[in-house]
């Protein structure tokens, strides 16, 4: 089969697979490892491609972070891994500082308020995509699934995945650490 057929087919099978939240639970999502995935240079897909609405409704569109590696943190207010790894996030965006761009998912949240709570809270100094369908995930397709809260992806200066953490943040080192080898794929290729 070729290759769109596969991933059309998977996806059917994870969406008919995830529609109830089946296999979450009670939590309502799925935690992973925490383990990260990183992809060669030579084997990233093409950009990702995002547009949607900040937590205030105002437009979005991921490629205009271009030009910098980008952490992709995938959250919601309701999730107790978000809320734990929270400080250790915002801790990695500030050591990175101008080095590198963040931007959050916002998922499941039943209204914006609750996110901009979570926001207010843990002192998120980067925007977030307000998902509540999770529709945002569609552009993670074979990288993360719509219940991958919390999760991380990394993406170069390109706006190509070039890592992933699947699950709790193992740590604030961890994450500073992926972002650093995406800008030496810079500063030697």
């Amino acid at each position: 089969m070729t290759r769109p057929i596969v991933a059309l087919l998977a996806g059917l099978l994870v969406l008919s697979g995830c529609s109830g939240l089946d296999g979450t639970g009670d939590k309502g999502y799925v935690t992973g490892q925490g383990q990260v995935v990183q992809r060669a240079v030579d084997d990233r897909e093409p950009a990702i491609e995002l547009t949607g609405e900040d937590l205030d409704g105002e437009p979005m569109d991921i490629a205009d972070l271009r030009g910098k590696p980008v952490v992709v943190v995938v959250w919601g207010a309701w999730c107790a891994p978000c809320r734990a790894e929270a400080p250790e996030v915002v801790a990695a965006a500030e050591e990175l500082g101008d080095r590198a761009r963040f931007v959050g998912i916002n998922l499941r949240d039943s209204s914006p308020q609750n996110a901009r709570s979570f926001v207010r809270t843990f002192g998120v100094p980067y925007p977030s995509f307000y998902s509540p369908d999770g529709k945002a995930m569609l552009a993670f397709d074979g990288v993360l699934t719509p219940h991958s809260i919390p999760s991380f992806a990394v993406l170069d200066s390109e706006g190509r995945v070039a890592a992933s953490i699947p699950g709790e943040l193992p740590s604030r080192t961890t994450l500073v650490q992926v972002v650093e080898d995406v800008l030496g794929e810079t500063a030697h290729g």
